[in-house]
C-alpha cells in the first residue's frame, strides 16, 4: 500500500512541476522586442496593423535565407530556454513535447509559427497536432510568443536542425 502511495505521490508531483514550469508567465525584456540588423534574413511579413496574439501565420508569409542570422539564433535559443526547454529536448527524445531534432525539415514554417503562436487554434483543427496531443498526452500552453518572438525561436529551431 506504502509502494502505491508513493507512486500517486510522485506522479501528481511530476504533473505540478511540468504545469508550474510550461506556463511560467514571466516574460524576458530582452527577448520580447529584438530587431533583426542582418539583410540576409527575411523575416515576417510586416504587420499592418498592431499584432493580436493568435493571427494566424498564413502559407508564403515565412520565407528562409541564408546564412541564419546569427542575433536571431542567439535569442531564439534565450527563448528557448526560458519557455521551451521544459517540455522540449533539442533531441529526438520526447520530455513532456516531443523533441525539437528535425522539426524544420518535417513541417512547414507556417505550421511550426502557428503551433508556437496560436496552439489552441491549431489543437482544434489541424490533425497533426491533433495527433501530437494523442502521443504526448499534455496540451501544448500558449507561451503568449510574439510573431518576432516565435520566429527568432525557429530560426534556432533551423541552427538546431544543422542548417547554417
Amino acid at each position: 500500500m506504502k509502494f502505491k502511495s508513493l507512486v500517486i505521490t510522485a506522479v501528481l508531483s511530476t504533473g505540478v512541476v511540468v504545469f508550474v514550469a510550461c506556463n511560467d508567465e514571466k516574460k524576458s525584456k530582452d527577448t520580447s522586442t529584438v530587431t533583426n540588423t542582418d539583410t540576409a534574413t527575411t523575416d515576417v511579413k510586416p504587420v499592418e496593423q498592431p499584432e493580436v496574439h493568435g493571427t494566424e501565420v498564413k502559407p508564403g508569409e515565412i520565407k528562409f535565407e541564408n546564412p541564419l542570422s546569427a542575433a536571431w539564433v542567439t535569442n531564439g535559443k534565450a527563448i528557448y530556454e526560458l519557455k521551451c526547454g521544459s517540455c522540449h529536448k533539442l533531441t529526438e527524445e520526447r520530455l513532456v513535447g516531443p523533441g525539437w531534432k528535425g522539426v524544420t525539415k518535417r513541417r512547414e514554417p507556417e505550421w511550426i509559427m502557428n503551433m508556437i503562436t496560436n496552439v489552441d487554434m491549431m489543437l482544434e483543427t489541424d490533425p497533426e497536432a491533433q495527433k501530437l496531443l494523442e502521443q504526448c498526452l499534455v496540451r501544448m500552453p500558449n507561451q503568449n510568443l510574439t510573431r518576432d518572438d516565435a520566429r527568432q525561436v525557429m530560426e534556432f529551431m533551423r541552427s538546431n536542425d544543422g542548417e547554417k
